[in-house]
């Protein structure tokens, strides 16, 4: 999408070349204002930011819950499908009402599986939105507060190679980590009551 964006970029910039070909040169503009911005390393809030720590932990363990709990449900579906094969083989069912009244409530029992499993991902997925959103909040309250004496013009946010240039001396990721670290109350987060089982 870069790519794509940088080749229309350029397009536009040779079309507006030759237009200004034909046109007089036109004095430069004088910007009346300096525009100053910083950058924060989004990565290093993730690890350094004691928010983000604690609430990776909560969600790391949700996940694991969620994996153990499915797990242990699909060991019974499997057990239960299997007792069924090897009866079904031997002749163990007394009529073919028993076995299809087995084969109903496995039936079911793997629909309870499926739908444990959509329930408890879409779970997860809504308490990593609401910690991503609370991220957020954290953040921007923070540099509201702090940008009040710096005077960014703007703060970015750097992540991987999204900006392909940045003076270091942009770089405010260390003052602003430890601004939200002094500012955050660590409290325990809530666990579901799957969680404490």
């Amino acid at each position: 999408m870069a790519v794509a964006a940088c080749a229309t970029l350029t397009l536009t910039a040779c079309q507006d070349s030759n237009k200004m070909d034909d046109a007089p040169a036109a004095a430069p503009a004088q910007s009346s204002t300096t525009l100053k911005i910083a950058y924060v390393e989004v990565d290093s809030i993730m690890t350094q930011y004691n928010f983000c720590k604690e609430y990776q932990k909560v969600l790391e363990k949700r996940g694991q819950n969620i994996q153990n709990a499915l797990a242990s449900q699909e060991q019974n579906l499997q057990k239960a499908a299997q007792n069924f094969q090897n009866k079904l083989q031997n002749n163990g069912f007394s009529s073919r009402a028993e076995a299809e009244s087995q084969q109903a409530a496995i039936q079911r029992q793997q629909d309870q599986y499926l739908a444990s499993r959509d329930r408890l991902a879409g779970e997860l997925q809504s308490q990593t939105e609401k910690f991503n959103v609370a991220l957020h909040d954290s953040l921007e309250h923070f540099l509201a507060k702090y940008n009040k004496d710096k005077k960014f013009s703007m703060i970015l946010t750097k992540q991987g190679d999204n900006i392909l240039y940045a003076d270091k001396s942009m770089d405010i990721t260390k003052e602003v980590v430890a601004g939200l670290n002094k500012a955050y109350k660590s409290k325990p987060l809530t666990e579901t009551k799957e969680e404490k089982k």
